[in-house]
């Protein structure tokens, strides 16, 4: 069976910003409102931390409530885990999501500075050292023969892309403008001497950027 290492629901601003600057623990966006990108999916009815009945249908639902399938692992930067940087120096915060993760399989850290694993509920997190190819099979061993999700943020996907190991992506556009912060890209052309691309408009005003390998 072919493991494929997938970007999922990634969501850039129409500017191709995906996070913003001065990320802190308070903001773990930086100065970007997170609600202006991902709004989107919290407005449907299978999003996960929705606490009301309702929520919208269609696309936009189909996108969120495929999210965890036939993933058996996820690579993210240590960005994405938490704001501190350099040697750690509270290794008693565990993450931005409490005790109950999102996650529901292993998931890989990278980062320069290493520590023990731990488990949360069903997610274990694992912090690495190593090239995104070493990485990638470390998470498709764990995986156990599902597809590996590359989470982000930013800095790691452009890591994966550069070194030619992501198989599909799925880019959310916003229609927002941000100005300044991490950005994906200038504009998704650049992906297409390597990826299909088939563009899809939702009625929420977002639009989906579906990419897979030539």
């Amino acid at each position: 069976m072919v493991q494929l290492l997938k970007v999922q629901n990634f969501t850039v601003s129409s500017d191709g910003i995906a996070a913003g600057e001065d990320q802190s623990l308070e903001k773990p966006f930086g100065h970007v409102d997170p609600g202006r990108l991902f709004g989107w999916a919290g407005a449907t009815a299978s999003w996960p931390m929705r606490t009301d009945p309702g929520g919208s249908r269609g696309l936009d639902d189909y996108f969120t409530r495929d999210y965890p399938h036939g993933i058996g692992a996820e690579i993210m930067g240590r960005n994405k885990f938490g704001p501190q940087r350099g040697p750690w120096q509270d290794e008693e915060w565990r993450g931005w999501w409490g005790d109950e993760p999102p996650f529901h399989t292993p998931v890989f850290v990278m980062t320069h500075h290493t520590r023990p694993s731990f488990t949360l509920s069903d997610t274990t997190f694992h912090f690495v050292d190593a090239d995104p190819a070493t990485v990638l099979a470390q998470a498709r061993q764990a995986a156990q023969g599902k597809d590996v999700r590359l989470g982000g943020g930013v800095t790691t996907i452009r890591e994966f892309l550069d070194a030619d190991l992501v198989d599909t992506l799925h880019v959310v556009v916003s229609p927002v403008k941000l100005g300044s912060g991490l950005r994906l890209w200038e504009s998704p052309d650049e992906l297409r001497d390597r990826f299909h691309l088939d563009v899809v408009p939702s009625s929420s005003g977002v639009t989906h950027h579906l990419f897979w390998r030539r």
